[in-house]
């Protein structure tokens, strides 16, 4: 994992040999993730939709279907009502006498009333035009469990296939949780001792202790329990024997991170690494150049061939094409079969990436053989099980399409490859390349002797960086002569050729400052 922080924000990416996998950004005021729990007031109640909106705060209230609402809604109302009212302070819900369990089809405008409050919890986040989608039926992530307030069952993952371990997780959790709580035993629990769990218990109940604290005198639209960082609960999700490196560019965070995992997994704490390179973080492995390559309309496969990825607003639509590579095989059904196979890899790779969800259609290269319509269809659900967003592969059809249905619980990660050049604003003309140079060295003349800046560094695109450092005395060794200043160039791909940025040695973008001729 490699995270990369900036002024607004941070970049985290997931590597698997040296590919990248995932990406995910989080800006400085990003607001309601998945899994944060607010104190909303109903808006309106919509029967027509049996559902309700709810304000928690966004510009557009929240949605909150009947079905979204928990079977024990009763008991968090009534519960938030004793809180709120300051007849209750048992955060842990001793004593505490659950109401009946509501029925699994039933109109909302029983259990909800207009200006009622309610605590809710994100599901999923605002997406285009939409607010966030609510539930009512609240859960708390850990790292082996997830805590389930006035439930009192306890679930273990379909993953942990072995019944004795089944059985003994079952009989822990049984003997270690306090009663109106309910538990969800996560998949990486499998083999874990008591200490641990109970431990992460210990964990969750204090979080929701917590939160409720605030609830006491919390206003409508106050966040109550707020999920962790997004690079934290990567962590906590992810984090497995076969996790070998963190490595965090800016120092609070790899701070935080540390503090995390020594919380939680105290043996990985040195995997955590404080980056320090002169190149930034993601130039230095080669991401920027990634992410170019891979978000783009045409991804290019690894031994020839190509997707070309379109994206609707009902669907995404894929369409896998051999490319020059139909003359390197045989027969037409093995240039089909081989690179549909690549193609699947990449495809599944793909939708992690972008986080593509809805519904994605995959036009694979036509194969008459039903063998190897099946072959690309176990392929396809063997890369697919490293995802970790709900979804649903179906065989191929009889033409050669296969649909793919995949949860989306945030905005789709969408970066423009294609750069508008700053010099022509797309009309198609621009003044000699040559000239960026020339100005460059202009600018470079007026931060150095008027405004008499001393560490001066050029973040600036790779062929730019070549040209000024090329040769025994390159333009960079005469700089230092005319200046008595050495300055420090920055390779930096996710800039336009023909821009660059001056920077102080804290990073700080350096402001030119020119006189206008009325001064």
């Amino acid at each position: 994992m490699l995270i990369d922080s900036a002024q607004n924000g941070s970049r985290i990416a997931l590597l698997q040999d040296k590919q990248l996998i995932e990406l995910h950004s989080e800006g400085m005021d990003t607001q309601f993730k998945v899994g944060d729990i607010y104190l909303g007031t109903v808006r309106k109640i919509v029967n027509g939709l049996n559902a309700a909106f709810i304000d928690v705060g966004y510009e557009k209230d929240a949605f909150l279907h009947y079905q979204d609402l928990g079977p024990n809604i009763n008991s968090l109302l009534k519960f938030i009502k004793m809180v709120r009212n300051n007849n209750y302070n048992n955060y842990l819900l001793k004593g505490f006498d659950n109401e009946p369990e509501i029925e699994k089809v039933g109109k909302i405008d029983k259990i909800l009333a207009k200006t009622n409050q309610v605590l809710v919890q994100v599901v999923k986040e605002p997406i285009s035009t939409k607010g966030p989608r609510l539930s009512c039926e609240l859960s708390l992530p850990g790292r082996y469990l997830v805590l389930v307030p006035f439930s009192d069952t306890v679930n273990v993952s379909k993953k942990i296939r072995s019944n004795e371990e089944r059985k003994r997780l079952l009989r822990l959790i049984n003997s270690i949780k306090p009663a109106n709580f309910g538990v969800i035993i996560r998949t990486v629990a499998e083999g874990q001792s008591v200490t641990e769990l109970d431990k992460d218990l210990r964990n969750l109940l204090a979080n929701w202790e917590a939160g409720m604290n605030k609830l006491l005198k919390a206003k409508s639209r106050d966040k109550i329990i707020g999920e962790m960082s997004m690079a934290s609960s990567l962590v906590r999700d992810l984090l497995n024997e076969s996790f070998d490196a963190i490595t965090v560019e800016e120092e609070s965070t790899y701070d935080q991170i540390r503090s995390y995992i020594r919380s939680i997994a105290p043996e990985k704490e040195k995997i955590v690494k404080l980056y320090n390179g002169k190149v930034k973080l993601f130039e230095s492995f080669g991401i920027e150049k990634q992410i170019k390559s891979l978000f783009g309309q045409t991804v290019s496969l690894p031994q020839g061939g190509y997707v070309i990825i379109e994206h609707t607003e009902a669907l995404h639509v894929i369409d896998v094409n051999s490319g020059n590579k139909s003359n390197q095989e045989s027969d037409q059904e093995s240039t089909a079969l081989k690179t549909n196979l690549v193609a699947a890899k990449e495809i599944a790779r793909q939708l992690r990436l972008r986080d593509m969800g809805g519904i994605i259609v995959v036009d694979f290269i036509d194969m008459k053989r039903a063998e190897h319509k099946k072959a690309i269809f176990d392929a396809m659900m063997m890369e697919m099980k490293f995802d970790r967003s709900k979804h649903t592969v179906l065989p191929l059809s009889k033409f050669g399409l296969m649909q793919i249905t995949r949860q989306r619980v945030r905005p789709e990660v969408n970066i423009v490859t294609k750069e508008t050049c700053p010099s022509c604003n797309g009309t198609g003309k621009i003044q000699a390349s040559i000239l960026v140079a020339d100005k460059l060295e202009k600018d470079l003349e007026h931060i150095a002797t008027v405004q008499n800046v001393d560490h001066i560094h050029i973040g600036l695109h790779p062929y730019l960086h070549a040209y000024f450092t090329k040769g025994m005395i390159s333009q960079r060794v005469r700089w230092f002569l005319k200046y008595f200043k050495w300055i420090r160039l920055i390779k930096d791909s996710s800039l336009p050729v023909t821009e660059y940025r001056f920077l102080d040695e804290s990073g700080e973008e350096i402001e030119l400052k020119v006189k206008s001729e009325a001064e």
